[in-house]
This record gives C-alpha cells, structure tokens and sequence, in this order.
C-alpha cells in the first residue's frame, strides 16, 4: 500500500503537472500557429523541388553520358561518321528555320 501524500508533496506534484500541461499548450501553440504551418509548407515543398531537381539532373547526366558515348570512341576521339551527319542535319534545320522567318517576316 502506498503511503499518503503530504500536503506538500500534493502541492509540489500539482506545480509540476501545472508547468508540463504550460509547456505542452505552449508547443501546441507554436505548432498550429500560421507562420509555423506555413514554413513547414514551404520546406516540404522546397524539398520537394530539391529531389525533382536532383532526379531532373541525374537524368540529364546520364542522357549526355549516352549521347557521349554514341558520338566519340573510348579514346574520346569523335567517330566522325557519326558527328558529321548531325552536323550537317542541325545546320540544314537551322537553315530552314531561318528561311522560313524571313518569309513571315
């Protein structure tokens, strides 16, 4: 059995619950208040953008890493006979495109 509390400890026991229940409205205070929604809104959504950037650049490097590949040897000499027809093929689309400007213009 459980010995009886003095009016004391009752008192001090009361003047602990007192200050934990205050610190805990306090915390929830700070939690629902609009600004703290907002900056946790805004972190998650800038972390958001930071992992689509990260995939977007990932993807990106790996692309150029193939395309890389496609048009040098392992000795990173151009395999000319693949450079020259793009070349040629991106400097007729240029040429078209700019011909086609000048005739709306």
């Amino acid at each position: 059995m459980a010995a009886a509390k003095s009016p004391a400890e009752i008192e001090a026991e009361i003047v602990r619950s007192r200050q934990r229940l205050a610190a805990t409205l306090d915390e929830l205070a700070v939690r629902v208040h609009p600004s703290t929604i907002m900056d946790d809104a805004k972190a998650r959504a800038a972390a958001a953008v930071d992992r689509t950037a990260g995939r977007a650049y990932v993807a990106v490097n790996r692309s150029l890493g193939q395309v890389r590949a496609q048009l040098t040897h392992e000795d990173g000499s151009p395999r000319l006979e693949r450079v020259v027809p793009l070349v040629v093929a991106t400097v007729v689309v240029i040429g078209l495109l700019g011909s086609a400007r000048r005739r709306r213009d």
